[in-house]
């Protein structure tokens, strides 16, 4: 399945055993009354609570006999509007929509105008201050390539590798908004939020480019940007070979 939502009333995509409000939680009972039994989803990755998707990627085991449009329209029928399977495909008995995926790319939204956006409320970051394009693409480039992104995660110390690749970032002003494209092998949690809080520094002027390095050397969470907010954030894309 490629699965759109708007996250805004969600407590994130991953089930949780305190609420019903997740995204998984929501499409499994959906998805367990049309194959009357218990059906667990698999994700391609976790979503904050807040944040967006417009390509997540989700599969799931079915013996039943419906077909893949009797399907997607049974599930989008008895979701709520705010979830929305926009495609359904037959893939093979080995597909994991985590393990198989091979990149990603995540978009951050900022409303950069001093008025605020009644309709972009929910899907930006409000900074009325002029942002520096040009600072923010040079520091950017800082990112691409290898590197261990512990500073850039509210991950703590882990025997796993924080590791990752980022291959591309794009910035691009579009009227009052900013978009901020992110494609990488794999993100840490709240990886692609500190980057950005990381990049808006740069972007006020209240740090140099260089200032990405500075993180990388000390290695430190506190000594990046901010963690911005969640509603900004979308799931754009899943990459498989």
């Amino acid at each position: 399945m490629i699965i759109e939502y708007d996250g805004s009333r969600y407590k994130g995509w991953q089930r949780l055993k305190d609420t019903d409000q997740t995204i998984q939680g929501k499409i499994e009972a959906v998805i367990s009354k049309m194959a009357n039994t218990p059906i667990e989803i698999i994700g391609s990755g976790r979503t904050d609570a807040g944040a967006h998707a417009h390509g997540q990627v989700a599969n799931f085991h079915y013996e039943g006999d419906m077909t893949l449009q009797e399907m997607k329209e049974y599930i989008n029928h008895y979701l709520p509007q705010d979830i929305v399977v926009k495609e359904i495909h037959k893939a093979s008995e080995r597909f994991h929509s985590r393990y198989n995926g091979i990149a990603k790319r995540y978009v951050y939204y900022v409303w950069n105008d001093p008025v605020p956006s009644a309709f972009q409320r929910k899907y930006s970051y409000h900074i009325p201050e002029k942002l520096d394009i040009a600072a923010m693409k040079k520091a950017a480039e800082l990112f691409l390539g290898t590197h261990d992104f512990i500073a850039f995660s509210s991950v703590k110390k882990t025997n796993k590798s924080t590791e990752r690749t980022i291959k591309e970032i794009n910035i691009e002003r579009k009227g009052q908004q900013i978009e901020f494209s992110f494609i990488g092998d794999g993100f840490l949690h709240n990886m692609v939020r500190i980057m950005m809080g990381t990049l808006l520094e740069i972007g006020l002027g209240n740090e140099k480019p260089d200032y990405i390095e500075r993180i990388f050397k000390e290695g430190k969470r506190e000594v990046a940007g901010q963690t911005v907010p969640a509603q900004g954030l979308f799931l754009a894309e899943v990459y498989y070979d």
